[in-house]
Parts: structure tokens; C-alpha cells; sequence
């Protein structure tokens, strides 16, 4: 057996057969349940041979399904993934194997146990993933403003948060081709244009909180509907050009 079957079967015996190990791209990435994370990671460094810990971060799952059918409040929820290294010593030179992690938790609720006891550089990692998706992390270090202003609201890497820099500064995609930043600034300005914003960024009076269930429009409808569309151009009429008169003679 290799170095996965073997990690797999030590998440199996840890946390049941709800544990799974894929492939993708040659990266391993082995699915635990959430209520198993911390159990798992710890035998992964005591019996895994995964003796370093690199990053820990989430992902916004916003209209994936569950992963567990079992379990419908993980569908659309936020997968946190952390990246583990094994390093075996060798002749001349040393294997790395490198393990993705990962579980899921749902979006209402997002509480997963630290692991900062295990790998003290998850510290870092988990008030950065706190603060910019929100994932309430137990047990571990005070989840202080890290990387935001104090009286900062949100979790700017969440889908439904609106980034307010995409639509100060100017997008690409609002330039036709040929166009200045001075025309566009020029054009801007002129009653007859209209402003592109930039696709996922819904009109101003949808920014902002908004409480379950309230009748305001839903940022998050405009986050996951895909690229704007970009208005027609106008066709133009063209002009035949007269062709080039020919050569006199004896010229």
C-alpha cells in the first residue's frame, strides 16, 4: 500500500467511513466530517508522518451542493482546507509528500475546533479565515482583527460581499477599445453615458447588511448570476470608399 491508501485508512479508523481520499491534478486531498477535524489532523501528525503544517484558509461554497446527503445545511456552506507536508529523508535527497485537509461547515453557523495545539502555526491561519469568512474557531487563540479595521462589518472573501474598490476603480472592461483613461474620465462625466460596472457588483442601493429574510434585493443574487452583460453598440453606416482613380497615361 502507499503513503494515501495509508493516510486514508488512518482517517477511516479515526473518523469511520465518512472519511474519503481523492485525487486531482496529483494533489491528495482527504474529506473529513467537521465534528472530526481536530482528531484527524492530530493523528495525521502523531501516526500520519505529517509533521508540517504550511497554510489553512476556507472556500465559499455559495450553490454547490451537500456533501453529505444526510447533512443538507452543508449545501452552499464554506470548506475549509488545510495543506499538511510529510518529509521522508532519503539517499541523496528528500521525498515531500504534500496532503490537503478539509471539511465543510455551514454557512448559518460556521464553527470548526482549532488546531492551533496541534500545529501552533495554524494561529495565523485561523484569524485570518475568522475574519475574512467568518469561521468561528474553538478552543484556539483569541480571534483578534488581524488584517481589517477594527470597526471594519462583513467578510470581505465571502461571495456576498460586495468589494467597494471594484467599482472606485475604474474597470477595465468599461474602456472601449482605442479609449484613454482621460476619455473615459471625459465621458464619464457627460449625462448621455452610462457607467459599466464591473460584473457581480449590484447597484448602490443594494449594498450594504441585510437581515435573513428581508424583501431588500440579495448582493449574493448578483454575486453568483455571472457576467454582466455588455450593451450593444450601435451598427454605424459606412460610406462606400470610391476606389483609387487609375494612373494617367504616360505618367
Amino acid at each position: 500500500m502507499g503513503w494515501a491508501e495509508d493516510v486514508a485508512d488512518l482517517g477511516r479508523a479515526v473518523a469511520g467511513d465518512r472519511v474519503t481520499m481523492a485525487q486531482e491534478f496529483g494533489q491528495h486531498t482527504l474529506t473529513v466530517p467537521a465534528g472530526w477535524w481536530r482528531p484527524v489532523v492530530t493523528a495525521l501528525r502523531d501516526q500520519g508522518q505529517c509533521q508540517f503544517f504550511d497554510w489553512l484558509s476556507a472556500v465559499d461554497e455559495a450553490g454547490s451542493p451537500s456533501p453529505y446527503p444526510d447533512e443538507p445545511d452543508l449545501a452552499g456552506g464554506l470548506r475549509v482546507v488545510c495543506h499538511l507536508a510529510s518529509l521522508s529523508p532519503g539517499v541523496g535527497r528528500t521525498a515531500v509528500r504534500h496532503l490537503l485537509v478539509q471539511t465543510h461547515v455551514p454557512r448559518a453557523e460556521p464553527v470548526l475546533d482549532s488546531v492551533v495545539d496541534v500545529y501552533a502555526g495554524a494561529a495565523w491561519h485561523e484569524r485570518e479565515t475568522h475574519e475574512m469568512f467568518g469561521v468561528d474557531f474553538r478552543g484556539g487563540v483569541p480571534l483578534e482583527t488581524l488584517l481589517l479595521p477594527d470597526a471594519f462589518e462583513g467578510h470581505p472573501l465571502r461571495k456576498e460581499f460586495v468589494l467597494a474598490s471594484r467599482v472606485v476603480k475604474a474597470w477595465p472592461g468599461a474602456k472601449e477599445p482605442g479609449e484613454s483613461d482621460h476619455d473615459v474620465a471625459a465621458a464619464d462625466s457627460s449625462p448621455g453615458r452610462r457607467r459599466m460596472r464591473p460584473p457581480g457588483v449590484p447597484d448602490a442601493e443594494q449594498w450594504g447588511p441585510r437581515e435573513p429574510g428581508s424583501p431588500a434585493p440579495d448582493p449574493l443574487g448578483h454575486a453568483t448570476a455571472g457576467p454582466a452583460a455588455r450593451p450593444a453598440r450601435p451598427r454605424r453606416n459606412r460610406r462606400a470608399t470610391p476606389p483609387d482613380s487609375p494612373p494617367e497615361e504616360g505618367t
